[in-house]
């Protein structure tokens, strides 16, 4: 049995993993946008100081998803605090966005902004549900074949090894 020290532990890892992943996931995403703002202006140099800012900005963001909403672009259903959650990340990267002028303050670049990230999250709640159905099929297969007693021989089938004898003579490889 584990001690509640390991158990504790574990569910510290996992949430960080979790945070971890939206970070980058959204970093990735602003960078995009700012990436493709900066082209539009004809301007080929970023500021670095801007990026840490942005995955600053995502970290915090990933813990009020995590921590405050419960991970509200992996709900099964948008319920309220879901699109509350949202919209509280979204204006929380409008906002540091305009503080930290990203976008030199631009009103009409910080809507753009607000309208991808609501974009954005939305794509991502889509992707995780969609990841959700995928995992909850292949688990299912994989129970149900365990249930039936395949086990090793069914993974073995499936990947196309050979049990042995028997198997070459379904196919029709015996040797003459």
């Amino acid at each position: 049995m584990r001690s509640r020290a390991v158990q504790r532990f574990e569910e510290f890892l996992s949430r960080e993993i979790m945070i971890e992943y939206k970070a980058c996931l959204y970093f990735a995403c602003i960078l995009f946008f700012y990436f493709a703002w900066l082209l539009w202006r004809g301007s080929f140099l970023a500021q670095i100081l801007f990026m840490f800012e942005m995955i600053l900005a995502a970290y915090a963001a990933g813990y009020v998803q995590v921590c405050l909403f419960h991970n509200s672009d992996e709900a099964e259903r948008l319920e309220k605090a879901d699109v509350a959650g949202i919209l509280f990340c979204t204006l929380l990267y409008g906002g540091t966005s305009w503080c930290l002028a990203w976008f030199d303050r631009s009103p009409a670049a910080t809507a753009l902004f607000l309208a991808y990230m609501l974009f954005v999250h939305y794509c991502v709640y889509l992707l995780n549900k969609v990841k959700r159905a995928v995992d909850t099929r292949n688990l299912n297969r994989m129970l149900n074949e365990f249930k039936g007693g395949g086990g090793k021989e069914k993974t073995q089938e499936r990947n196309g090894q050979e049990k042995g004898p028997t198997q070459a003579l379904k196919r029709g490889d015996e040797d003459k």
